[in-house]
């Protein structure tokens, strides 16, 4: 498998396309005015605690306070001390207090920031756990290696204190690389404890590495060829800081000089745009229909017209076989989080659906993203969850529509004009003036001029007054006000 990962900068917007074998597989968009929290250490002040839910809400000067459970909160008794439950969090924190805590998950939708008070810094080969004495190694790494990585991890670390995770990228670093990942650790937290000592409550202490630094961080692997950058200033940074903490991404990184703009060269816009969208073509002439909530996402499968197979059981087979690709790929590309449900075509037989569960978890396996997937449901559903690490593409780059309020619908003209007019009827009761104004979207008042003309003549007689009308062109089907004259 080749990556390629495309960097395109602007002083407002930083975007960047991850491209396996020419196809875009993610995205990740980072606005200067809407820089990603998780990460971010603050000194936050306790505004409210809750007994019943065992949470406090913390003000970190964001719009929403954020939200912190007892389960992420840092104390010297552990979670369980023999057999006991937890020490309850009214007896921990109080209100006004001034408590040092990072960001866990991003503020999604009405929903505040999560916190835990359990701090942690990332460093490219390792995690710094300050208030702790553990040394652990990532699951990724192999069973059998860790014990030898973890003694070397203990013996570099020292009695200086606090504790240290061995990233995956970090298993075959030098003994030199990962004491100087250490000292780089220490040092920022040495920085976040006096900035916690000078500034006041709702104060950042420390803020996480921007999208470009991230891309040398955790994006690029082994598998990478090339990261393509497209600002000649940006390049020189980045280059500086991965010389100096991941030289072998470093090593990759490539100034991007063509004349055609850089998500050109593999239709990135064209994906984006696509993944917008509720419907996904399928190479077979099949597609997707992805609908995303609240609460949950749906994908419907459907053949559509693909009618290649020699018999139906496998068209349908074969429609879904493909479709267990794309779909993964999909949660990849809008950032997809939460419940997913998956409705694939019914199959009759036993073999097909385990080949293409098979296949559909598979795909899921490449996802960086923590997924977990159940098997075919009496219904022929297949429920799966991915762990939500930030906002989906299309809750950054769209908002509810004006004129449907996120619906997907509107009324239509002739339910706003007898809507207008039980609300005349409603107000003439209650009011008693000279004339009454209809103000409504121009094909409104087309309606009452038109079909609904006797209706409103009808109206006017009954209640006495006069009724007129005014087109408003800034208004949306549904809209309209009554005025009193």
């Amino acid at each position: 498998m080749q990556q390629d990962i495309l960097v395109n900068w602007s002083p407002q917007e930083t975007r960047v396309a991850v491209v396996e074998n020419g196809a875009v597989q993610e995205l990740h968009v980072e606005r200067a005015l809407e820089r990603g929290l998780v990460g971010n250490v603050y000194l936050g002040k306790v505004t409210r605690v809750l007994p019943g839910m065992q949470s406090a809400f913390i003000d970190i000067g964001l719009e929403r306070a954020a939200f912190l459970h007892v389960a992420d909160l840092h104390t010297s008794h552990g979670p369980h001390v023999g057999g006991q439950p937890q020490v309850p969090i009214e007896k921990q924190v109080f209100e006004g207090q001034a408590l040092m805590v990072q960001v866990i998950k991003e503020p999604i939708g009405t929903k505040g920031a999560r916190l835990s008070s359990q701090i942690s810094i990332a460093g490219r080969l390792l995690v710094f756990l300050p208030q702790d004495e553990h040394i652990g190694v990532s699951q990724k790494i192999p069973a059998d290696q860790r014990d030898a990585l973890r003694a070397r991890l203990t013996q570099l670390a020292g009695p200086q204190g606090g504790g240290f995770i061995l990233r995956t990228n970090g298993e075959d670093s030098s003994d030199a690389e990962l004491a100087e990942d250490i000292a780089y650790l220490r040092k920022t937290w040495a920085r976040i404890r006096e900035a916690a000592t000078r500034l006041p409550p709702t104060s950042i202490l420390h803020q996480d590495l921007n999208l470009l630094q991230r891309v040398l961080r955790d994006l690029t692997g082994d598998e990478t060829q090339t990261v393509r950058i497209d600002s000649r200033e940006q390049f020189e940074l980045l280059m500086a800081f991965g010389r100096e903490f991941m030289p072998k991404g470093a090593a990759k990184l490539q100034l991007y000089k063509g004349e055609r703009p850089i998500f050109d060269l593999f239709s990135v816009d064209e994906e984006i745009a696509r993944a917008l969208g509720r419907r996904v073509d399928l190479k077979s002439g099949g597609y997707l229909i992805v609908d995303q909530t609240e609460a949950l996402t749906t994908i419907d499968v459907n053949t559509g017209g693909f009618v290649g197979a020699r018999n139906f059981d496998d068209t349908i087979f074969k429609t879904n076989l493909e479709a267990a690709q794309a779909i993964a790929r999909q949660l990849r590309l809008r950032n997809l989080g939460g419940i997913i449900i998956a409705d694939f075509i019914d199959m009759v037989r036993e073999d097909h659906r385990d080949a293409v569960l098979a296949e559909f978890r598979k795909q899921l396996a490449r996802d960086r993203v923590k997924t977990m997937t159940g098997g075919f449901s009496q219904l022929g559903l297949v429920e799966m969850t991915r762990k939500r690490t930030r906002e989906s593409l299309a809750h950054m780059l769209c908002e509810a529509c004006p004129a449907c309020q996120g619906q997907g619908i509107v009324k239509t003209a002739r339910t706003a004009a007898y809507d207008i007019l039980r609300e005349i009827l409603r107000e003439a009761r209650q009011f008693n003036p000279r004339e009454f104004r209809i103000v409504a979207s121009p094909r409104v008042v087309e309606l009452f001029l038109d079909e609904e003309s006797q209706h409103l003549a009808g109206l006017s007689d009954f209640i006495g007054k006069p009724i007129s009308l005014q087109a408003e062109a800034a208004m949306g089907q549904a809209q309209y006000d009554i005025v009193l004259l």
